[in-house]
């Protein structure tokens, strides 16, 4: 067995060039090989066109290789959050690399001929969440460690006060939306099946060869355009009446077909007026409204007509509903770009400030945060009902909340991509098996998003167990989130209720807002608990809790235990990965905090042990461990201020500790003769150490590219104490 660490993007990315060097080093002692897989977005991109690259240019389709290893029982994955791109994001990357010489083509937005369609198909493959599908070949496991949470209590991060007299609020359809129009199966016997669309000009055949297993659960729905659009246009005057901001909330990376529609005519209803009155030209322009302001405002520099198109944009933004910014300094609004506001990151970090968001001119307020399907929104409106009814939440005295969450074999909705169609006029989606039988149908109108769903039954089952077990490993209250009142949940509240009688359990099952509720009551108690979710409520909850109890969700353990017996250990999430970037390249400071990766390494390590019955790698699990609490009790976590400790010192600090406790260990002679050794060195040299690292800060530097990093100019950045590099070397 060997561990594979994997390469992807932004601040994670830049993390590893610091501290895959050290793991290796700390690794090798114990005969355990690293390896490394790059799924970053620029490598993903390059694996589509090997025929159109150089021989030095071309990559190995890393993702795939992941794919096939995370089927085999000695699997053993670690892996950093990647970019789950949205389509400025990929024409972005597109650009780099074509700048960097890689002859790839242009990302064609509305394909013209049969060539134009096989290259978008070939980038469709790269788009929103094309990594988890592929490597999560198992359900996940997510909790906070006993170490992190005791550390987040001593060391709270600063709570803002949540005002009962907040006027914030989620917003939601209140029909027409995808919870309203599902439709679901239990498939009886194996069958292959099609999904088709019956329009004016016959049967239109989308998708072939759609494999159904007995017990699967087979799920299609569909959001209205029309009801969506009324909505957008009635929560915008509602906004102008009472002052708050708007804002929208949606998972543009991962839903990566229907969300960016959803999110298109948001930017149609707000812009309505300019929409209407420059139709022809925006047409002319190519103006995609899927893609945000960003793009309506580059594409408009080239038009005749921009002074008039600006000057009806600003018209617009001062007598509208004020929108929430993603930063007032730049101007760069809520409905910029798809990708910038993404839901299970920005609603947890708007409840934690108060449940406000900033305006144009960077002050806080009160706003109507829009997430239009309720399936999920709910959640969101549970966390601020619990607010006012009973005040600010104090991660100091709350227990947590750990997720067994749904996902194995492109389980439920991430898995939807390719099932997902908008309907190009009014219509019939069906979906009929291979004996001509429809299994689900819907009537729908011109614009309407539909989307399918699958979850396989040996899922679901290894999903209830996984449930069960960590209930009974911790004793802690679990519930299951079904809603009885959707039918794929309703088949599912089945499946768990026959498998709980089966194994003698009884765990509470309640719908999403009720059970977040019972959940904030429980941690405002103290008290532990477990939720039991399907994949996008997976999703959203290990983000929404650990930020509220922690401040991050990077702090959490997330461990996948394959189907097949392999693991995958996932290091925390990337959201804020941007912004550090930029702060990395200004000021040669990275807050990225790599504690993540130290929790995957130190679960991966007791993993090899335990499936190798190898004496050092357990010996190195369990050092690990201490080093950790010594790195949290110590508060060795980055800084956000330049010149102050960050990503690169912290590395430095877990070494020390790591190399501590393999010195003062008894359960392997020579791993505890070498690092008595490296130990000493490196204390005697911690001074001076600690300088080179904070002298190197303060300047700006060149990271030789965004999405393709310069290797060598990033080695440099991150690895600037020579001491520490030397000493290393020696290990």
């Amino acid at each position: 067995m060997t561990i594979t660490y994997t390469l992807t993007d932004e601040s994670p990315a830049l993390a590893t060039y610091s501290f895959l060097p050290i793991v290796k080093a700390f690794l090798k002692k114990a005969k355990i090989q690293v390896e490394t897989s790059d799924i970053s977005l620029s490598a993903r991109v390059l694996a589509q066109f090997p025929e159109l690259l150089s021989p030095a240019q071309k990559v190995e389709d890393a993702l795939e290789i992941l794919g096939n290893l995370v089927t085999k029982p000695d699997a053993n994955l670690i892996k950093t959050p990647n970019i789950s791109a949205s389509i400025p994001q990929l024409k972005a990357t597109i650009k780099e690399l074509q700048d960097k010489g890689y002859k790839i083509p242009n990302f064609p937005d509305e394909p013209k001929n049969a060539e134009e369609k096989a290259i978008r198909e070939k980038y469709q493959k790269v788009l929103g969440s094309a990594v988890n599908p592929v490597l999560r070949q198992g359900n996940s496991d997510r909790r906070c460690t006993k170490a992190v949470k005791l550390y987040s209590q001593k060391n709270p991060y600063r709570v803002v006060p949540f005002d009962k007299n907040s006027k914030t609020r989620v917003s939601y359809m209140q029909s027409g939306d995808f919870f309203d129009n599902e439709k679901a199966v239990l498939i009886p016997s194996a069958t292959t099946a099609k999904i088709e669309f019956i329009g004016s000009n016959g049967t239109e055949i989308l998708k072939e060869g759609l494999k159904l297993e007995q017990n699967e659960i087979l799920d299609a729905t569909f959001m209205s355009a029309s009801k969506l659009s009324d909505f957008y246009l009635k929560e915008i005057e509602s906004c102008k009446k009472d002052g708050t901001l708007l804002s929208l909330h949606l998972k543009a990376t991962m839903m990566k077909v229907s969300d960016p529609v959803i999110f298109g005519y948001a930017v149609k209803a707000y812009f309505k007026e300019l929409f209407e009155s420059y139709k022809e030209e925006l047409e002319r322009l190519g103006v995609n409204a899927n893609n945000g302001v960003s793009e309506l405002l580059s594409k408009i520099e080239s038009s005749p007509k921009k002074s008039e198109i600006l000057a009806k944009y600003n018209e617009i933004l001062s007598k509208s509903a004020a929108l929430s910014m993603v930063n007032s300094d730049k101007g760069i609004t809520n409905l910029h770009v798809p990708s910038d506001v993404i839901v299970d990151a920005s609603m947890p970090a708007m409840l934690k400030n108060g449940a406000k968001l900033w305006d144009k001119d960077g002050k806080e307020r009160d706003t109507n945060a829009l997430i239009p399907d309720k399936t999920y929104a709910t959640i969101y409106e549970a966390v601020i009902e619990d607010l006012h009814k009973s005040g600010t939440l104090e991660p100091t005295k709350l227990g947590s909340v750990s997720n067994v969450g749904l996902m194995a074999k492109k389980a439920q909705e991430y898995g939807s991509h390719d099932k997902t169609f908008i309907a190009k006029e009014d219509g019939t989606f069906r979906i009929v098996n291979e004996k001509g039988e429809v299994l689900l149908e819907h009537k729908v109108q011109k614009g309407d998003i539909y989307r399918a769903n699958q979850a396989k039954f040996d899922a679901v089952l290894n999903w209830i167990d996984l449930g069960v077990e960590r209930a009974d490993i911790t004793g802690n209250h679990a519930i299951f989130w079904l809603d009885v009142k959707r039918p794929s949940n309703k088949i599912m509240i089945d499946l768990v209720q026959k498998r709980l009688k089966e194994l003698g359990k009884n765990i509470e099952i309640l719908a999403p807002k009720e059970a977040c509720l019972k959940s904030l009551e429980l941690i405002r108690a103290g008290k532990d608990v477990i939720s039991i979710s399907g994949n996008v409520l997976r999703d959203y909850l290990t983000d929404l809790f650990p930020i509220l109890e922690l401040g991050t969700s990077a702090k959490m353990l997330s461990v996948v235990p394959m189907l097949n017996g392999g693991a995958m250990f996932e290091t925390g999430a990337g959201g804020s990965a941007p912004k550090q970037v930029e702060q990395l390249v200004e000021e040669n400071h990275l807050r990225w905090d790599s504690l993540g990766e130290f929790l995957a390494l130190q679960a991966s390590l007791e993993f090899y042990g335990q499936k190798n019955n190898d004496k050092k790698a357990k010996v190195l699990a369990s050092s690990l461990d201490s080093a950790i609490g010594e790195w949290l009790n110590n508060n060795k976590a980055p800084s956000r201020k330049v010149g102050e400790d960050d990503n690169r010192t912290s590395h430095f600090y877990l070494s020390l500790y790591f190399a501590n406790a393999l010195a003062n260990q008894n359960d392997d002679a020579e791993l505890k003769s070498h690092f008595t050794q490296i130990a000493k060195e490196l204390k005697d040299n911690e001074s001076k150490i600690h300088q080179e690292y904070l002298n190197a800060q303060g300047s700006k530097v060149d990271l030789g590219g965004y999405y393709k990093l310069d290797d060598e100019k990033c080695n440099k950045i991150m690895r600037p104490s020579q001491t520490f590099n030397a000493i290393l070397a020696k290990i």
